[in-house]
């Protein structure tokens, strides 16, 4: 009997419609036909228009708050299941809710397993995201995950800067690891900022653990949402005698007066990616886009190649 080929289609949610059109224009393809009709009160309903019986489908789009990007993720997992498709992936450059991924104190939820949960419940049988807040997400999951890293993107970019006296940072002790693997590549040293939280968001205390006189120093993180702990860094490591701080982070998700700090702020350069559209330009921010990684592992994925070497850091 004759091996049935599986064709692949590619479609967007709308919070990541940019991103989605470039992954599917370095993949090869043309975006699928979506139709969001959407009630008076807010509700939204999407709706394929064009057959995905027996395809595979990548469904693109990343889960940031608002919690409407989540549900509109999940909405098109169950329209696709009930679709027909035979493989639902889908791929989500930046994970919401990634943060809650534990108990750190009594009666409070572990959001990122109701998260998984939900997404397997609505009809994914493949995830594909890129450098979660924690590797242990992964674990929540029944179905395989395909947890790519930034860092194939950030070191040859690093690199190709050839930044005198560098030195690796990470702007928080939960961030070691990734710091001494991109330390490990670039040949650099390392330091560590150990930071007390009075609550979410806000800094009572941070200092440094290492030496920064006379260095150009790269702070490396998953993500930036106010901004408070990368430019507290930044100005810490100046204030120390640092020539220079430049900024990596993957998730770009800048609320509050993120924008403003990092314009105020001592840092040189922010490089991150298009894992999350920024809601305006700065001077000091550079975007390097992740279309061409995603695009890459979901050929792989559908030809059933080999993708390890987008999971070494």
């Amino acid at each position: 009997m004759a091996k049935v080929k599986i064709e692949a289609k590619i479609f967007g949610c709308s919070q990541s419609m940019e991103l989605a059109k470039n992954i599917a224009d370095h993949y090869g393809a043309t975006l699928g036909n979506v139709l969001f009709s959407r009630y008076s009160d807010g509700e939204f309903q999407p709706s394929f228009e064009e057959s995905i019986r027996g395809a595979r489908i990548f469904i693109i789009g990343s889960t940031q708050p608002s919690s409407e990007n989540l549900m509109e993720m999940l909405l098109m997992l169950d329209a696709a299941k009930r679709a027909s498709a035979r493989h639902i992936t889908a791929v989500i450059p930046y994970f919401g809710w990634a943060r809650q991924d534990r108990k750190d104190k009594p009666r409070v939820p572990i959001g990122a397993k109701l998260i998984a949960k939900l997404l397997e419940s609505a009809g994914a049988t493949r995830i594909i995201t890129m450098d979660l807040h924690a590797d242990q997400i992964q674990g929540f999951f029944e179905k395989p995950v395909d947890h790519l890293f930034a860092s194939s993107m950030f070191l040859p970019y690093l690199k190709n800067l050839n930044i005198d006296n560098l030195t690796v940072a990470s702007p928080d002790m939960g961030g070691a690891k990734r710091a001494y693997a991109y330390a490990k590549y670039l040949e650099s040293d390392v330091v560590i900022c150990y930071k007390q939280r009075q609550k979410a968001n806000v800094i009572s205390h941070m200092e440094l653990i290492g030496e920064v006189k006379g260095k150009n120093v790269v702070l490396v993180d998953d993500m930036v949402d106010t901004a408070g702990t990368l430019t507290k860094a930044a100005d810490l490591m100046m204030e120390r005698g640092a020539l220079s701080v430049r900024a990596v982070c993957t998730h770009p998700l800048l609320s509050g007066s993120a924008y403003e700090r990092i314009e105020e702020s001592q840092l040189l350069e922010l490089i991150t990616t298009d894992s999350i559209p920024l809601s305006k330009e700065s001077k000091k921010i550079k975007v390097l886009s992740c279309a061409n990684l995603f695009a890459e592992v979901m050929t792989n994925v559908h030809h059933n190649k080999s993708i390890a070497k987008k999971f070494i850091m």
